[in-house]
This record gives C-alpha cells, structure tokens and sequence, in this order.
C-alpha cells in the first residue's frame, strides 16, 4: 500500500524550494535522505568460486578485435543501399596475388606493408620463478601487439579526407579548381582477425618446442589463407628451427576435389621447395547395415576415416622426414672431431610397419594432464658439440597444428579409426593442446587451432571458415562479400521482397482517350514489373520470410538470425582460389 501523501503550506513548499536551489548552488550538503532509493540497484552476490578446469577454458577463449559502432552502422546501411553486380563476372571468383600497398604511397610505386609475424617466447634459465618467465612473456606480448596493432592499422583503408583549402592560394585570390567528382561509394573492408590471448600462443610454444616433426594442416580449398607468412617465418626463426621438420597436409580433399588438389600441391612444392606435401581426407559416409538401422530418409552421416592410400603416403612422408633428422649437418660432417661427439636429437628406431598398421582401439591412449617438455639437454650446446652421456628421446614426437577448422582433429580421429578426441564443424573447439600415443613409440600433440596475424580482411577469413559465425559482429558485411561471389539469392532460391507487394494503384481520373497506354496497361497489371535489383539487405530479409523468421515485438523480418544462419550456409561451399586452379 502506497504511503499517503502529506499536504504542505505555502510557507513550507517556499522552504523546500529555497533549500534545493542552495543544495544545487553548492552553499549547503544536501540533507540525509530519510528513506533509501529504490532506484539504486544492490550490489549483485560474490559469484561462486569455479572449479579449476572451468577457470582454465576461460583462460584459453579466443580473444579477438572488436569492431567500433559507427562501423557496423554504415555497413548496415551500406548492405541496404548498395545494389550487388548482376551477373557476376567469372574472374570474380579466382583470389589473384596482389600487391599490396601502403596508405600514402605515391602511384606507380610498390610499397610492402611491414612482415606480421608471431610472437616468439622470450629467452628462459632454469633457476628463474614461474613469475619471471610469465612477466618476461607478457611484457614481450604486448609490444609484439602493439606493433602488429600499428602495421595491420597503416594498412587497412583508411577513410577519404578532405584536405583543408590551401591559405596562400586563397589570399592571392586565384579562381578554386573545379570539385572533382565524388566517385560512389563502396562497402568498406573489415581489418584483419588475429589471436590476442597469450595463452594460446602459449599451447603454439609448447608443441612447437617438444615437437621433431611438425604436420602443418591446410584447407585443400585454398591452402594460402591458412599459411600466411607470419607462421611460415615463425617456424624459420624458432629456438629449434635447426631439429624441426615442417610437413604440409592438404585436408578435406574429397570436398576440394582430386584435380584441384593436385594443382595445389604443386604450387605449394614449388613456392616451398624441400618441404613434402601430402593429401588427406577424414571422414567417409555411413552406410546403412544389415539391420537397416539408416533409412533412407535419415540426414546423411560420417564416421572418421582415413583410407590407406592416404595413410601410406603420410606415414611413408613421416619415415623419410625421420630419416634426415638422423643425418648429422653438413658442417658436422665436415669436422670429423664433432662427427665422433654427434647424436641424433630424435628417437633412432621407429617400428614403422606398426605405425603404419595401428588402427582402431591399438592406438589413441591419452596422456592426462598437460605434457610439460622435459629439460632440453642440449641447450646452451651448438649443433656437433654433445656430450657422450646425451641420450635419444623416448618417443618420437609429431605436432599438429593450424588455424581454426582445418580438420586437426578430425586427422586425428581417422588415424586412430575411432572418435578420441573432439571434432567440431564451430571453429575453436579444442582449448588445449592433448598428447596421444600412436605407438609406444610415436606420439602426436595435437595444438588448438590459432588464428595467425595475416594480411586477409576479416569477411574473406569469415567464408574461409576460420573464424566462429558467433563471435563475428559484421554479418551484413561478409554477406555482401560472398554476394559478390555467388548469386545467394538463386543458391538459396529466393524472392525479392518487391515483388510480393502489390502494385500501386493508378486513382488519377483520365478524360476519354487521353489515358496513356502505358498506364492502361499497369491499372490493369497487365505490363509485367522489370526486376528489381538485390541488394544485401534484400537476401536477408527474403531468406527471414522465406524460413519464416520474426522479429518478436515488432514483427518485422529477422535479418540477424538470417544473417547467422545464410553465413553458417557458407562454410561447406568449396572455395574457388588461386591463380586460376
């Protein structure tokens, strides 16, 4: 029940007005409040304390750039007003290597933007804390960001500005020159998506440094994109550069297709010459058993499985790599004191007929808990000078990494022949890096996918498949870019929105034979309406009529659930790249 509200006199309401003009004047403290505000919310409970691997997967989340709002605002505006070229041009389709130049370059001139690389971890002794070492790598963490920030910002496109009109010209009185026409405007490109978590570069570190033989997983699609420069000098420049083994692996073939595999692997041999390139696939259709427990009707399904042509040429291309890790380097070989003190830094014998075989419940047996390296024995040794007492490593040890939803773990599934770790169409699905045994003698550390600072827009990284439809705000922007790559609105067979209205009604009253014909005929409906042109907004909002999607106060056609869901569409779509392969 509501309090009841007491009258005041004239001389009453005079003081209480008198009172808060001198509160506001600042001449007096405003008086204590006799009842508490409700409008002043409570401070929320202490939240309960999680338990530690809970605390771990939120240490490990992806951290990516955040698009400002006056951004998405124009692209929102832009994806409704700019109309999509109809027809495509066929050279749309083929991502042509082009030179990229700096803001402010004078034309004519080439300029390369600055090298992107990733961050290396620092420098580390054995007798520094756990507190140092994590100090000296963030410290060294946010200066790599900061300068990887600065090149990525100088190289994005910045915003036309006008210059300011110059003063000598305008006070000796010469005539302005002619304004230059305004050219139209176009849908501006995303900056580029890179990681920005330092734990996960720290999983990177990690396989990298306990790894002799490393496979490098590419979408057979466009396997440029998922191997940008940054990685490549990454590896060159690492503190085990001279005993690792780089191996590319050309994933998901069966969607790419045989000849357009082919095509990239020879690209790849020679843009990389020395480095093996294999193919691979993960997954072959369910077929219905015995008892008929598929129908025909069910949604088609996949189990993971890597035929033996594939599993031979890997294991056969891991043997050779294995073999020149045993050979001591040349200018070892060339001093035959350093010869005699040389030792591999692998393990020597390797049963690789075993490796070779193992399938199904022989192999697959995971390590709990993170796999920490051991001592390195040889550090602070040059390569030829090892001791007598150095002795081989145990296992020989594969990493596996590359960007988000390249199929890392799903290899790992089809070597194996049975699910052993999590796969997932969602890019990002494995947190931390799982080390699983082969054979007792061979182990793979599996990295989780990472999204490498590269020279991409994000809307190009978005229909790559790298980048999880739920983290991405721009979703009107990379459906105009794929919109300019493929005709959405023939794929997802649609209707233009304009075209379920009715037409307008002619009401204007016309003497006898002095109607236009053209207007007889548009009363009449006769006179069919030329088709309107698409634009972005125009497939969201006939997608959301079509799938039946509203908004739920107003009404009105859900374009961000389709926009998600036309986005999602996207991923399985091969990807027509290279120099016209």
């Amino acid at each position: 029940m509501l309090n009841r509200r007491k009258n005041l006199s004239h001389k009453q309401r005079r003081e209480q007005l008198l009172l808060k003009r001198a509160v506001k004047r600042g001449d007096i403290s405003p008086p204590p409040a006799l009842k508490p505000d409700r409008r002043v919310r409570k401070p929320r409970k202490p939240t309960l304390d999680l338990p530690a691997h809970a605390v771990a997967a939120r240490r490990l989340q992806s951290a990516f750039i955040k698009l400002p709002a006056p951004f998405l605002k124009k692209t929102e505006i832009l994806a409704s007003a700019l109309p999509l070229t109809r027809p495509i041009a066929p050279e749309t389709a083929i991502l042509s290597d082009v030179d990229i130049a700096l803001p402010g370059t004078p034309v004519g001139e080439k300029s390369q933007p600055t090298l992107l690389t990733c961050p290396r971890r620092p420098k580390w002794r054995y007798d520094m804390s756990k507190n140092e070492i994590e100090a000296n790598e963030e410290g060294l963490f946010r200066k790599w960001l900061a300068e990887t920030d600065a090149a990525v910002n100088a190289w994005c496109t910045a915003e036309d500005v006008e210059p300011p009109p110059d003063a000598k010209a305008q006070a000796a009185g010469s005539a302005p020159e002619p304004l230059p026409t305004p050219e139209p405007e176009q849908m501006p490109h995303a900056p580029t998506t890179f990681e920005r978590n330092i734990e996960v570069y720290r999983q990177l570190w990690r396989v990298t440094e306990i790894s002799q033989i490393l496979l490098i997983l590419l979408d057979s699609r466009c396997p440029t994109l998922h191997f940008p420069p940054s990685l490549e000098t990454y590896l060159a420049s690492a503190s085990n550069a001279a005993r690792l083994r780089p191996i590319l692996v050309l994933t998901k073939v069966d969607i790419a297709g045989p000849e357009r595999a082919a095509a990239w692997t020879l690209h790849l041999q020679a843009r990389f010459p020395g480095v093996r390139v294999v193919q691979v696939e993960s997954y072959v259709e369910k077929h219905p058993d015995a008892h008929g427990s598929m129908s025909a009707a069910s949604k088609r399904a996949f189990k993971p499985y890597l035929p033996s042509a594939f599993r031979g040429a890997l294991v056969d291309a891991l043997r050779a790599t294995h073999a020149e890790l045993l050979v001591p380097p040349e200018d070892v070989r060339a001093n035959p004191e350093k010869l005699k003190k040389w030792r591999p830094r692998v393990k020597a014998q390797v049963d690789w007929e075993a490796v070779v075989q193992a399938h199904g419940g022989k192999v697959g047996t995971a390590v709990t808990g993170v796999a920490v390296p051991k001592a390195d024995k040889y550090e602070g040794h040059p390569d030829g000078e090892h001791t007598e007492e150095d002795s081989e490593p145990e296992v020989l040890t594969i990493g596996v990494i590359g960007q988000p939803n390249v199929g890392k773990s799903s290899l790992l599934n089809a070597l194996f022949g049975a699910p052993k770790v999590r796969a997932s169409r969602t890019p990002g699905k494995t947190k931390h890096f799982q080390t699983l045994f082969w054979t007792p003698e061979v182990r793979l550390v599996d990295c989780p996918g990472l999204i490498f600072p590269n020279y991409v827009p994000m809307e190009m990284q978005v229909l790559s498949g790298i980048l999880p439809i739920s983290r991405v705000s721009a979703i009107p922007l990379c459906i105009h870019h794929s919109a300019q790559l493929l005709p959405l609105e023939r794929v997802l067979a649609l209707a233009h929105p304009a075209l379920a209205e009715a037409p307008t009604e002619d009401k204007r009253t016309w003497r006898a034979g002095m109607r236009p014909s053209h207007t007889e005929a548009t009363a009449t409906g006769d006179v069919p309406r030329a088709p309107p042109a698409w634009t972005t907004a125009d497939i969201l909002t006939a997608y959301a009529e079509k799938k039946g999607w509203i908004t739920a106060r107003v009404g009105r056609p859900d374009i961000k659930r389709a926009g998600n869901a036309s986005a999602s569409c996207l991923l399985p779509l091969p990807v027509l790249a290279g120099n016209g392969r």
